[in-house]
């Protein structure tokens, strides 16, 4: 049997985000392969987390820079890792990578936090401006090598690419973004 790992930044709430609801389906989606799937996170319990258990999923709570998780995954052994965004696979893909080198490794980028960041910047600049009522509107129609030079420099952009880098495989949801990635980076 199959067996995957999730790795989240926080436990799954699809009533209160996207990314929640994102989580549960790809989870359901390897349920429902017949695969043996766990979700581990170093975020506290919330009470709008959904009940994994209820699904039949695992749990654990996991520590960040601690070596207990190196233990932790070798004796899982998981056939497929999936990282839930990119700053999941910067603290735990490296040490997924020594302990089970043979695991499949799976960004989930959910959406480019880099491209939310620039656009967020932009539309910071615009409405500070106040150079007309339409530079909201410009922010979000922004062409894909302008999204770029707000994205490049910026250490976030680089790190979340570095993450898509080291992964063998990423999903991503929207096509703006998969051009952006692979016309201009």
């Amino acid at each position: 049997m199959t067996n995957v790992l999730f790795i989240g930044y926080v436990w799954p709430e699809p009533r209160s985000s996207g990314a929640g609801t994102r989580t549960l389906e790809l989870i359901d989606l390897f349920l429902r392969e017949g695969w043996c799937v766990t979700f581990c996170t170093p975020a506290a319990a919330t009470e709008r987390q959904v009940d994994l258990a209820a699904l039949g999923v695992a749990q654990k709570t996991v520590e960040l820079n601690n070596p207990s998780f190196d233990v932790y995954i070798r004796e899982l052994s998981p056939d497929i890792v999936v990282f839930d965004r990119f700053m999941m696979e910067e603290q735990f893909g490296w040490r997924v990578e020594e302990q089970c080198p043979r695991a499949l490794r799976i960004l989930d980028t959910i959406d480019l936090h880099s491209l939310r960041a620039a656009r967020q910047q932009a539309l910071k600049t615009a409405l500070a401006g106040q150079d007309s009522e339409d530079a909201p509107n410009r922010v979000f129609t922004m062409s894909g090598s302008d999204l770029f030079e707000c994205m490049a420099a910026h250490d976030l952009t680089q790190r979340e690419v570095a993450a898509i880098y080291r992964s063998d495989l990423t999903l991503m949801i929207s096509d703006v973004e998969c051009e952006l990635l692979t016309s201009a980076f």
